[in-house]
């Protein structure tokens, strides 16, 4: 049995000015996945 997704996105993009941090991601978390995203100033993200 497949459990439907907690959190789904396609085709993402993040642009911060002429620059394209994230281009066009699809990204899928499952219930009782643990999931996390480190950046630069990793005391700042919640």
């Amino acid at each position: 049995m497949t459990s439907m997704p907690a959190v789904q996105a396609s085709g993402l993009v993040k642009k911060f000015g002429a620059v394209r941090a994230v281009d066009h991601i699809d990204l899928e978390v499952r219930t009782g996945e643990i999931f996390g995203v480190l950046g630069p100033v990793t005391g700042q993200v919640s």
